[in-house]
This record gives C-alpha cells, sequence and structure tokens, in this order.
C-alpha cells in the first residue's frame, strides 16, 4: 500500500475510511491526492519554464517553438531536467549563476540554431 502522509486536517476523513474498512476507497483518495501533487507540481514547473521561454526568445531572439527547442536541447545535454534548466536561467535575474555546464550547452545550442538557420 502507499505511503500517506497529510496535513492533520485530512487526518479525520482518512481515520474515518480507514475505520470503515473500505480499502478501495483508500486506496483511491491516496491516488487522487498523489496525482493532485503531482499536477500542483507541473503547474509550478511550467510557469518557470514558460518564463525561461520568454528570456530565450528575448535573449536569442527566436519563435516560441524555437525556445522550447533550445531548452529540451540543454536539457537533453547536460541530463538535466528541463523544469531545473529553466529555474537556472530565471535564477540569473536573481543575480545568480547560471551554472558552467548549462551555460555552455546553452552556447552550444544557440550555434547550432543559428547554423540551422543560416542553411
Amino acid at each position: 500500500m502507499h505511503q500517506l502522509t497529510t496535513p492533520r486536517e485530512d487526518q479525520p476523513l482518512l481515520t474515518v475510511v480507514a475505520s470503515s474498512g473500505d480499502a478501495a476507497l483508500l486506496a483511491e483518495i491516496v491516488e487522487l491526492r498523489a496525482k493532485n501533487d503531482q499536477l500542483e507540481q507541473a503547474m509550478a514547473s511550467r510557469a518557470v519554464i514558460d518564463m525561461a521561454r520568454g528570456m530565450m526568445m528575448a535573449l536569442t531572439p527566436c519563435s516560441s517553438k524555437r525556445a522550447w527547442d533550445l531548452l529540451v536541447d540543454v536539457s537533453q545535454h547536460c541530463n538535466v531536467k528541463l523544469r531545473d534548466v529553466a529555474a537556472a536561467l530565471v535564477s540569473t535575474t536573481q543575480d545568480e549563476p547560471l551554472p558552467e555546464q548549462i551555460q555552455r550547452e546553452l552556447l552550444r545550442a544557440r550555434r547550432r540554431l543559428h547554423a540551422t538557420d543560416r542553411r
């Protein structure tokens, strides 16, 4: 069964469900909460990714699709999740240095993009 950690206000509901012996309902609640957590994380990540995409569009300059492709390219070459690449890029607006590996791959990705545009 899933490990369950919930805020205190949810505990009475889970206790009632657990004591009623409805294991299927309890499993469904656990699954729905896990999905909800995943969706919240995805929404937060998406906002950061969209900010980074906008930064790339302004810095490169390029279309939204090209900016996305650049971020994906950097993510894949660095073997770093896209949301982490985006967060690192957005953090530069708060005077955080861009990690060297990401900086290097970003330059390479931009060069590849411009080389493709020249063809």
